[in-house]
């Protein structure tokens, strides 16, 4: 077999040239250019899904002088800005729509008992709007440690700050050393109590 041979050159480890074949794509569209079109730039103004097809290069040196707002006046140039704090949507002025006025006829319109129905979906289905629920009434979040310091102060989770203050006094009548002649075998019960009632008088339980 020939070393120069074309088949003996497919099978080598490192050919002498590459041989995989190349994807062809566009070419950057900069007169006189002939690399690959790797990139877009935007041609500008209203014409935002339109694109230049630029290589690398060329695409830097357009983006160094491109300017969406060129050939616009400054105060259009003002106007865009501000309305592209709004997403470029319509705005309004606060009581511009109705004001006091229109919110008044909502009022009338609620029937007695029921709540407003501007679109009348519950008068095509044939009811009678009904009136909303009351909301529930914020409840305090009550963690583990508050419910064990309750539970130490033998207290039901919705007892008052009065409750809670008034079995606190009464526990310590009852377990302090002084009321019992002297005895200190509740001395850890007291403890317990001082600590769970403390602990409730921070988390603003009373």
């Amino acid at each position: 077999m020939k070393l120069d041979s074309p088949i003996f050159d497919r099978v080598r480890v490192k050919p002498d040239k590459d041989r995989r074949l190349k994807a062809e794509g566009p070419t950057c569209e900069w007169v006189g250019c002939d690399q690959a079109a790797t990139h877009r730039a935007p041609k500008g103004r209203h014409r935002e899904n339109e694109f230049w097809r630029y290589c690398f290069d060329h695409v830097r040196l357009y983006n160094q002088s491109y300017n969406y707002f060129a050939g616009m006046p400054d105060d259009a140039v003002a106007a865009y800005q501000k309305d592209a704090l709004t997403g470029h949507r319509p705005t309004w002025k606060m009581g511009q729509n109705g004001g006091s006025r229109g919110a008044e006829r909502v009022r009338e319109s609620i029937p007695e008992g029921g709540f407003a129905d501007p679109f009348g979906v519950f008068g095509e289905m044939g009811g009678q709007a009904r009136p909303e629920a009351e909301p529930p009434r914020e409840s305090r979040m009550v963690r583990n440690v508050e419910r064990r310091a309750l539970e130490t102060l033998g207290v039901e989770l919705g007892a008052t700050a009065e409750e809670i203050k008034s079995r606190f006094k009464t526990l310590v009548k009852k377990y302090h050393p002084d009321v019992n002649g002297g005895d200190i075998s509740t001395e850890d019960r007291l403890r317990d109590v001082i600590q769970a009632y403390n602990h409730l008088k921070s988390a603003g339980f009373c």
